[in-house]
């Protein structure tokens, strides 16, 4: 029966009590060969993609309608609308347009952020490996369809619901479906009973779940929401708190805000019917200063700048999971990484050999030591103990250490394909964390013999003999455990190899008793050599008040050399292993844990104590990890940080960040551009409310000064659009500060107007306040026409000042350079410009109520704006020198 057919007539099998095969025959695929690309197409596009239904994205018209959500923005359109039916039509509509226009470059913006979520979320798709046309492929789990062969291994999330056709030790933890805490065992043979409950299922891999030992070979019977987990997908919640730590705090801070700006709006709304002002100008005024000062956009903004932010990344090679990580690495104190393939290249090659206590180096100069014993043994079981494989273009696929050991059993002459012929795998126990080796064991002629490779402090116990040319003979456990550290010592990784006779296959058998009595064959060398960048990250990362820490389960003479070699270690620096780590109380632990640089032979779970350890000190850690048992201990770091190219799929559900190249550099590299977005988000802020209290003071103390209404509602919101427009959207475009990977971590507590920021926003606005009603005090002094255009355009010029001066905390921009941000240069100008049109232009003097101002207004309006700007450079100086905000001076 075809899927076609069952699929029509609407049956469901119970595909565990289905053969593999007649499974296979029942989807119409092959196990050997799976779907071909063009069937497997076909089916995409009937079934559709392999995802569980999520709550769709907001469309256009509810994110452009969202931009007016805010009740002050209604109020303000109402006010106009009535303003207009009893007074001037003209400033109504002016008023609708400029709010338009507000929505449409807020409606822009969410757009690119959305846009850019979207990216990141279909860079971080998972992926499956498959059989398509008989090649292995790597494709986005989404487009399995029924049919398809998947090929499992540990740490690899299982994509869809499959019928097990082989399997290694395969164990998958189904606690996501069954809640059963222990991890189920799986088989490939038929199940008899047709309504056995889920975790019985044992010939059966459930979509969500995860591999944690072994593998195995899967075909899809299910996918999307025909899945178990597709069937319960209404109790997963998947859409989590999209909101970061600090737009909530800008949330809060603008709640309270805009209490204390309604108030204020309130008294000027008093202060003008007292004076007998027009109540519907009031009323406009009052209305348009709450919409100017109330800063309900900031966390929009703080979304856009992380979202954008963290799609900039990508160049970096790092893939934020979570935007609030972008907002936080800026706090990293300590990072703790994996050595191989993190700080070193992680293209493993064998460089030395030893074996019956002779020691070889190039054995493919020399090969004729390399055809007897024990040799022939050693080579053996470099090429059959190895998952690597190479296709017929010669290139090698698999774990960078199987790689090497087969090249070098291949450039001895040991061909694995040629060696499976005579002596084929017939039973494995994969590799696992805990015990370190691994065994296979292969089919000869006269029985079976199974090879054991791993660490040599754990190897080395399980033999009872070792192989020479002459035979078996006494096993000197010290000699060659000194031999092990002498390689270690020198930057090797060091790999034992031994070997045992059995009669029958050893299937059923306790691994303790599989692995036990082994004879000794030989030790292997392996080389990774430090990436060339890292050591300069490491230089980085002290620079910048960060604690690099290396943590391997590596020998530990091994990650000390290498340790040394990027600095991260001293001359006299220790290596805690992870023996002495599980002997030391948690208390104790945590003393000594400020000094320790370098962990070694670290089981996985231990690195939960480490992160633990460090956070106890106030530490906030970024932790690398790549495997299954790694997942804790990046949930419990402070950030976890997945690799790209060499993690599983587990790891990555359970980072924050993904290394795409898994290199320590870009962790350098990430945490320098999460300080210059957070920088940036800080400058907007303090930019737009710099402005807004500005604004409000302006407003406010002008009745108290005797003076008129300083701006009309029009120039209110005209001033707060360019506030909020290209000039501030420009400053998320600002390079990073020079020293800004010289100066510590920022406290993740820390307010956002910490180190002075508050007080800043406060006076400069108070600042802005006096030059503009200065101007205006002036003009009607001086008898002008044209004081309320003057003090438009006062206000206007000094926010362009004013953003050009914060583009750094401290440095002048006399020494940034105007062209080191031309975005922000050409928003500057072009606002110019439209400030300008509004004065000169016949057409939009009506619409502002402006008037043209003469060549010597004009430059008086020029030369008290640029006061804002000295000021605020003046600001600048005082901290360079340290004479104010001594804390700023230091942190920023």
């Amino acid at each position: 029966m075809q899927v076609n057919d069952m699929e029509h007539r609407g049956d469901t099998p119970a595909w565990h009590t289905v053969s593999a095969s007649a499974a296979a025959n029942g989807l119409g695929t092959d196990l050997a060969a799976g779907l071909t690309a063009e069937e497997s197409s076909v089916r995409l596009t009937r079934d559709g993609a392999n995802a569980i239904s999520e709550k769709p994205p907001r469309p256009m018209w509810r994110i452009l309608a969202d931009q007016f959500a805010d009740f002050m923005i209604v109020v303000l359109m109402a006010a106009a609308v009535v303003s207009g039916m009893i007074g001037d039509v003209k400033d109504t509509i002016a008023i609708v347009v400029i709010v338009l226009l507000n929505a449409v470059i807020g409606f822009v913006q969410e757009v690119r952020a959305e846009r850019a979520i979207a990216a990141l979320k279909g860079m971080a798709a998972a992926q499956a490996q498959v059989l398509r046309d008989g090649r292995r492929l790597a494709i986005p789990a989404s487009h399995l369809v029924p049919g398809d062969v998947v090929l499992l291994e540990a740490g690899n999330v299982v994509p869809a619901d499959l019928r097990l056709a082989e399997t290694a030790q395969l164990k998958i933890d189904e606690a996501l479906l069954t809640g059963e805490a222990v991890t189920a065992e799986k088989t490939g043979a038929v199940l008899d009973s047709a309504d056995l409950p889920l975790g019985d299922r044992r010939n059966m891999a459930f979509k969500g779940t995860v591999v944690t030992y072994g593998r195995g070979t899967g075909i899809v019977v299910a996918t999307a929401m025909a899945t178990e987990l597709g069937k319960i997908a209404a109790l997963l919640d998947a859409a989590g708190d999209s909101k970061t730590p600090l737009q909530k705090r800008l949330a809060v801070f603008g709640r309270r805000l805009g209490l204390a700006v309604l108030a204020i709006c309130a008294v000027v709304f008093a202060a003008g019917l007292l004076r007998d002002e027009d109540p519907v100008l009031m009323l406009l005024t009052a209305i348009s200063l709450a919409v100017a000062a109330i800063p309900e956009a900031l966390p929009a903004v703080v979304t856009i700048s992380l979202a954008l932010g963290a799609r900039k990344m990508v160049r970096t090679n790092v893939l934020i999971r979570r935007l609030p990580a972008v907002e936080t690495l800026g706090s990293v104190t300590y990072i703790c990484s994996d050595k191989t393939g993190t700080l070193t290249q992680n293209r493993m090659q064998v460089s030395e050999l030893l074996a019956d206590g002779t020691v070889l180096h190039d054995w493919k100069a020399d090969p004729l030591p390399v055809h007897g014993q024990p040799w022939h043994s050693l080579f053996s079981a470099l090429a059959l103990s190895n998952d690597a494989s190479r296709d017929g273009d010669g290139n090698t696929a698999g774990d960078p250490t199987e790689v090497a050991l087969y090249m070098a059993a291949l450039d001895a002459g040991y061909d694995k394909a040629m060696l499976e012929a005579s002596c084929a795998r017939v039973h494995e126990l994969p590799f696992d964390s805990d015990r370190k080796c691994m065994t296979t064991v292969h089919r000869q002629p006269d029985g079976f013999i199974a090879y054991t490779k791993g660490a040599p402090e754990r190897v080395l116990p399980l033999c009872a003999s070792a192989l020479t040319a002459q035979g078996e003979s006494v096993l000197r456990h010290d000699a060659v455990l000194a031999a092990a550290e002498s390689m270690a010592a020198r930057g090797l990784r060091v790999l034992a190899v031994a070997c045992r006779r059995w009669t029958a296959v050893p299937d059923g058998v306790a691994i303790s008793a599989v692995e036990s009595e082994l004879v000794f064959v030989g030790l292997a060398g392996l080389i990774d050599p430090p990436r060339e960048e890292a050591k300069e990250a490491v230089a980085q990362c002290r620079s910048a008040g960060i604690t690099p820490v290396m943590i391997t389960g590596d020998h530990g003479a091994t990650a000390l050399a290498i340790a040394r070699h990027l600095d991260i270690a001293a001359a006299d620096s220790i290596v805690m292993t992870g023996t002495q780590l599980a002997a030391l109380s948690d208390e104790a632990f945590r003393r000594m844990v400020p000094d320790i640089r370098v962990y070694a032979r670290v089981d996985p779970a231990q690195k939960i104590r480490i992160v633990a350890a460090l956070q106890a000190q106030g530490e906030f850690v970024a932790m690398t990890g790549d495997g299954v048992n790694d997942a804790p201990a990046l949930k419990r770091a402070d950030i976890g940080v997945a690799m790209g190219k060499g993690g599983t799929d587990v790891a990555r559900e359970a980072s924050s960040l993904i290394l795409l190249d898994d290199n320590f550099a870009s962790i350098v590299a990430a945490i320098r551009e999460g300080r210059r977005i957070f920088d940036n988000i800080r400058k907007f802020i303090r930019f737009a409310m710099t402005g807004n209290s500005a604004e409000i003071a302006i407003i406010f103390l002008a009745p108290f000064l005797g003076l008129p209404i300083p701006l009309l509602p029009i120039h209110i919101l005209w001033v707060n659009l360019l506030t909020d427009g290209l000039p501030g959207l420009a400053l998320a475009a600002e390079p990073a500060e020079k020293g800004i990977m010289q100066r510590p971590p920022r406290p993740p507590a820390e307010s956002i107007f910490a180190n002075g920021m508050g007080q800043r926003i406060l006076w400069v606005g108070l600042a802005t306040a006096g030059v503009c009603l200065l101007a205006q005090a002036w003009s009607i002094q001086s008898g002008s026409t044209h004081w309320q255009t003057i003090v438009f355009t006062v206000m206007t010029l000094s926010q362009m000042g004013l953003v050009l001066a914060l583009r750094s905390d401290r440095e002048s921009i006399f020494r940034q350079g105007l062209r080191s941000n031309l975005p922000l240069l050409g928003a500057v100008l072009l606002t110019f410009l439209l400030q300008m049109a509004t004065v000169y232009v016949p057409a939009l003097n009506p619409i502002f109520d402006t008037e043209p101002l003469t060549i010597p207004e004009l430059l008086f309006c020029l030369g008290l704006s640029s006061l804002v700007f000295v000021i605020v450079e003046l600001d600048k100086l005082a901290i360079r020198q340290g004479w104010l905000y001594v804390d700023a001076g230091k942190n920023r």
